[in-house]
């Protein structure tokens, strides 16, 4: 398998590289305005057991698959409605490993900017506050062998890390799901809006 750039910007129909996981019932590629609107189904989720107990794997993951490292980037604006409502960027291998990326809206107080490592069916979530009126973030995932860099940017030049993390799969896979993802945990109602998804093979020099 051999990687090649992606640069979607929808503003065209998607490259055929992207697949969904749990398509959601409402989603369209808005070409006038070169955005993706994703409106989460009720009750999905990516998380498993850790402190919640629960185990969800229906969230909505348009991906693609890459062999190698890699640099993945996004910028998504949040139109949020209840608790945990989200949308960001995934790494997976299995429904027991994987990696996400986003802001998760609370109601009170601030939002989440955060990730969420799963290795082992067990999900841990590290997170820092984000001021409620902030509504669109820059989001990037560096895979560099067989770990991730967790990076955010308010406007898409200065970068802040947010995590460095191990994907136990790794090491035994041919290749790595990867994309943009949406969830709404509680209700229907969230619409998230991504400008773009940019894969670019290889490490940031």
């Amino acid at each position: 398998m051999s990687d090649t750039p992606l640069h979607q910007t929808f503003d065209a129909r998607l490259d055929p590289r992207l697949q969904w996981h749990c398509e959601p019932a409402r989603w369209q590629v808005d070409y006038a305005a070169s955005r993706l609107r994703v409106e989460p189904d009720a009750a999905t989720d990516f998380w498993q057991r850790t402190h919640y107990g629960f185990q969800a794997d229906n969230g909505h993951f348009l991906h693609l698959q890459a062999a190698g490292d890699f640099v993945l980037t996004t910028k998504v604006t949040s139109r949020p409605a209840h608790q945990y409502d989200q949308a960001g960027l995934m790494v997976r291998l299995s429904p027991g490993c994987w990696l996400k990326t986003s802001v998760e809206f609370e109601p009170d107080g601030d939002n989440r900017l955060g990730a969420v490592v799963t290795n082992g069916h067990y999900s841990d979530w590290s997170t820092q506050p984000l001021a409620k009126d902030i509504d669109t973030v820059w989001l990037r995932v560096r895979a560099e062998d067989h770990d991730c860099i967790v990076d955010a940017s308010l406007d898409g030049e200065q970068w802040t890390q947010l995590r460095m993390a191990h994907l136990h799969e790794r090491a035994g896979a041919d290749s790595v799901a990867c994309g943009l993802y949406a969830c709404s945990p509680k209700a229907a109602g969230y619409q998230a809006e991504f400008a773009f998804l940019s894969f670019i093979p290889g490490r940031i020099a």
